[in-house]
């Protein structure tokens, strides 16, 4: 059975990281956008990366270009953009397609291993993982990540 860390993907800073090294750890992935209503979300999943890292959890953010065009973005300017209005310390990684045919393997394995296996529709998609790597849930981008919370709690716990 393939799970998510069977898959690699570049960082922001573009070196190849294997998922592999987050396995025992629940994951939160997200298609971020800097110019996106929901950008302010990144101040919610920076707290969820503050609270609960030390519990082994982890939110990966994906950028991508696809709703709106709202990541124009060099890798380097989304990762500074990131620190400085949100102190993002969670890992980042490099821009990606999230549907189509050029969409990230991981992104296909998300979308087809979560309930409703739908294309992803806007920017800030959450999938929820276990720590054996599985998708657990799928969240809409207008999920706010404090909301996340007790889910993450419950996977913890576990």
């Amino acid at each position: 059975m393939t799970t998510v860390f069977d898959f690699s993907a570049h960082t922001i800073d573009g070196a190849e990281h294997s998922l592999a090294e987050y396995k025992g750890q629940a994951l939160l992935f997200v298609n971020t956008a800097s110019q996106c209503g929901f950008t302010p979300q990144y101040a919610g999943l920076e707290a969820l990366q503050r609270r609960y890292a030390s519990r082994g959890f982890a939110v990966l953010g994906f950028p991508c270009n696809q709703f709106g065009a709202q990541e124009p973005g060099s890798e380097k300017e989304i990762a500074q953009f990131c620190e400085t209005s949100f102190g993002v310390t969670f890992p980042m990684f490099a821009k990606v397609d999230v549907n189509g045919e050029a969409a990230h393997p991981l992104f296909k394995y998300l979308k087809a291993a979560a309930p409703g296996n739908e294309a992803i529709k806007w920017n800030f998609t959450k999938f929820l993982v276990d720590q054996d790597g599985r998708v657990v849930k799928r969240y809409a981008p207008n999920a706010e990540p404090v909301s996340i919370g007790p889910d993450i709690e419950a996977l913890l716990s576990t």
